[in-house]
């Protein structure tokens, strides 16, 4: 059986879970859920239920060649209707599939040009710059909160749609609250739900003034491009569809907030860690951003549903079937990371870039299957976050909690992680 087999077989017997269903489990586990059981039962791969739903947990980097085999699997369905609310939404580049899928992904990749990058990269740094004398006149400064309204300001600068004041304040908290709620049921998702639709309401307005010349926006910006983005068929998206895809523009890099709080307490944590960035060269830096992405929880998982039989190593899916691969667990695989549990970020000086082996936000090729097109975003921010929290600013660390929960998704030190008597570094 290779990964390209497409036959209708029956199901043979793989591991099963002796649980009727094993939702409270995943809520208490969080991300240790899948790599659990693939453990206790030796395999790769388990089947059990989920929501009462029948579905199939995989592990591993043949689990991801498998998964982002393109054309094999849809996320429609995959992923909890109140999550899909929360993070993509129905319309979104996330929903479409083939030549559409395609097609949109193509439009969000032109906004990931070097130059761009770079430009959103300088932005948040300018904008982090210009509230550090609020930042120097504090007692103390929770980082995981100081720097939400910064990445918020850089990214709608960037996007083109530049917040201030209230409005700044608005969009910073729904953010939150989107990103907060996802992986949770109860009232951090209601809170996160009722918050977003006040975010979707500002979208439409962004889209229709753009449209209709009442707001100004550079015509390479990137409000712009989605603005005037036109599906196969030369239509314009709806307002709702093009509102939906900006807020997936600006919401995912304001998600970037973790990963600079786990890239802050990786400098605590790692003493030598953090004299591998000291002097702020390029390629170190860059290595010590991912190495903060495989070795701290960002997303758990991620779904599809099959969108047509196929078979992988003896086992038959059909269409329809429910499969869940896990990112957390294969980017502390032993088989594929020595030492995974180790924060090393001299291991990314020689990484091979294997695209099915490190999948902090998902895997395989970005232009054709349904990775994560943000990702070089993320990376220049959090080596920009490093190289100022490591070379241009020093500041105490007082005593606090910063253990990280990993039953709680998405996952935060417990402090958020405080720091105070911060100073820029003469």
């Amino acid at each position: 059986m290779t990964l390209t087999d497409k036959v209708d077989l029956p199901m043979p017997q793989i591991p099963r879970t002796g649980s009727f269903d094993s939702t409270l489990a995943l809520l208490r586990e969080g991300y240790d859920f899948i790599s659990n059981r693939c453990a206790r039962y030796g395999s790769n791969a388990f089947e059990t239920r989920l929501m009462l739903r029948r579905v199939t947990c995989v592990t591993g980097e043949e689990a991801a060649r498998m998964f982002y085999e393109p054309g094999r699997f849809t996320r429609r369905g995959a992923i909890p209707q109140p999550t899909l609310r929360l993070l993509q939404d129905v319309g979104s580049v996330a929903t479409l599939d083939g030549e559409k899928h395609r097609h949109r992904k193509a439009m969000f990749l032109s906004l990931m040009t070097p130059t761009s990058v770079r430009q959103i990269g300088e932005i948040f740094i300018n904008e982090w710059q210009r509230r550090l004398p609020q930042w120097e006149a504090k007692e103390r400064i929770v980082l995981f909160q100081e720097i939400q309204p910064i990445l918020c300001s850089a990214v709608a600068r960037w996007a083109g749609t530049p917040l201030r004041g209230k409005e700044l304040e608005a969009r910073t908290r729904e953010f939150a609250a989107m990103i907060d709620g996802a992986g949770s049921a109860g009232p951090r998702q209601w809170r996160g739900a009722w918050l977003r639709r006040r975010t979707e309401r500002w979208g439409r307005r962004v889209i229709d003034e753009i449209r209709s010349g009442a707001r100004a926006v550079p015509d390479e910006s990137p409000a712009a491009v989605i603005a005037r983005h036109r599906d196969l068929s030369g239509h314009p998206l709806s307002t709702s569809d093009a509102a939906v895809e900006l807020i997936n523009l600006l919401r995912p890099t304001f998600a970037v907030d973790r990963f600079i709080v786990f890239a802050a307490l990786a400098l605590v944590e790692h003493p030598d860690a953090r004299a591998f960035v000291t002097g702020g060269e390029n390629e170190r830096l860059e290595a010590f951003a991912q190495e903060v992405r495989r070795y701290y929880p960002f997303f758990p998982v991620v779904g599809g549903r099959a969108l047509e039989p196929f078979g992988w190593r003896g086992r038959g899916f059909r269409k329809g079937d429910w499969v869940l691969l896990d990112l957390y667990g294969t980017n502390h695989d032993e088989r594929i990371w020595e030492d995974p549990n180790s924060f090393r970020p001299k291991r990314f000086l020689e990484w091979d870039n294997n695209p099915y082996s490190f999948i902090p936000q998902g895997g395989g090729d970005v232009r054709s299957n349904h990775r994560c097109p943000g990702e070089p975003i993320t990376v220049e921010i959090i080596k920009r976050a490093i190289d100022m929290l490591a070379n241009r600013l020093d500041y105490d660390l007082p005593p606090q909690d910063l253990s990280v929960s990993r039953s709680r998704m998405p996952a935060v030190p417990k402090s958020r992680l405080v720091i105070t008597n911060v100073r820029p570094r003469n």
